[in-house]
């Protein structure tokens, strides 16, 4: 029987509190950053970072984005990631702030933000990714060899 590797995604999500982001600097370089995330009920991902970070920078100047949501708390060589390519977008409409700051509040266990940090003048700002495409990993074998193969999947 084979696994739902769809539900399988969306309970990695809904478990793993860091994601890493992968940018691209304005100079063609790329940047990889992990940070604190959640998701909505349409597995739209959201996460907050200093408005003048490299991340905010290459989002500015590109949007696109590739996501890794890892389960690394299993035993080594049973590990599950999602990969979603998608697109970042900052959140500026004060009612959507205040509804994805109480969506990830409740995530984070000490030492989150306060409100007053999100307006328009606080030093973090909060962003939507929105998945454009998506997979898990799962091995493979090629001339009997144990490979890591990514099948694309539904979230």
């Amino acid at each position: 029987m084979s696994k739902d590797l769809s539900k399988r995604a969306k309970e990695i999500i809904e478990q793993i509190k860091y994601i890493t982001i992968a940018s691209v600097t304005p100079a063609g370089e790329p940047w990889n950053s992990p940070v604190f995330g959640g998701y909505d009920e349409n597995y739209n991902l959201y996460f907050g970072t200093y408005r003048k970070s490299q991340k905010a920078k290459n989002i500015e100047a590109n949007n696109k984005v590739f996501v890794v949501i890892y389960d690394s708390t299993v035993q080594p060589g049973t590990g599950e990631g999602v990969y979603i390519k998608g697109k970042a977008f900052p959140l500026t409409n004060p009612e959507e702030i205040k509804r994805v700051y109480d969506l990830l509040k409740p995530r984070h266990d000490d030492h989150f933000w306060e409100f007053e940090a999100l307006d328009g003048t606080g030093p973090i700002r909060l962003y939507k990714i929105v998945p454009e495409q998506a997979w898990m990993n799962g091995d493979g074998k090629d001339s009997g060899y144990c490979v890591d193969i990514r099948t694309e999947i539904n979230l």
